[in-house]
């Protein structure tokens, strides 16, 4: 489990992509220290688990899976990709509650740079848009942000200067891809509600058929 606080941007060193087994490698400093074999590590928002480490570098391996729902498919060795060590219970939660559980990948379709402002579009699909909700939490490439607005099938956040500089959307042109994952807490409103619905959905239906029957009798 994650925050959407990103601790530091990593270096891609080494990358071995297919969709059936994937591998990459990855240079950083200020977090190499605590990491261990195992650990949960947030990369670009994509859950991954340590395989590999020494010399400044730690290596996770990649499922087909994740292979084919993020942007990992697309890095490459000199490639910035935004780093997380997953929580501790003594952790200040800055961001909002991250699994690192990509639900899909979305696009930078507009960026405005004016005032200070800096305020990015990016596109997603239709199913995706039920737990999209003005004021509430995203999570971009990992980076835990605030929704500014809502459109048809796209949505807007505005950068402060911080996340720009320490994170790599700084760096992020226009039809770039960008892993997207909504709050968990979305998804389980949206799935209670959804049963709820579905649930007394059926129970009417069901006495209707029994009103009917009875009247036929």
């Amino acid at each position: 489990m994650f925050s959407g606080i990103i601790e530091e941007i990593g270096i891609v060193k080494k990358v071995r992509l297919s969709p059936e087994k994937s591998f990459i490698r990855i240079f950083c400093k200020k977090i190499y220290e605590d990491l261990k074999l195992g650990d949960s590590i947030s990369v670009d928002g994509t859950c991954l688990t340590i395989s590999e480490i020494g010399h400044g570098l730690f290596g996770v391996d990649i499922l087909p899976e994740t292979y084919e729902k993020t942007t990992l498919k697309y890095l490459k060795v000199g490639r910035k990709v935004n780093l997380e060590r997953s929580i501790t219970l003594g952790t200040l939660l800055g961001g909002h509650i991250v699994l690192g559980h990509i639900d899909e990948v979305g696009k930078i379709i507009k960026i405005k740079r004016e005032r200070g402002s800096n305020i990015f579009e990016i596109s997603h699909s239709p199913e995706f848009a039920k737990y999209i909700v003005k004021k509430g939490s995203i999570t971009v490439d990992g980076i835990s942000l605030t929704i500014m607005d809502v459109f048809i099938r796209k949505f807007s956040i505005n950068l402060i200067p911080y996340t720009l500089k320490n994170t790599t959307l700084g760096n992020k042109s226009i039809n770039d891809n960008v892993n997207l994952e909504a709050d968990v807490l979305a998804k389980y409103c949206y799935k209670f509600i959804s049963d709820r619905y579905k649930n007394k959905e059926i129970t009417n239906n069901n006495s209707k058929k029994k009103f009917y029957r009875k009247e036929i009798i």
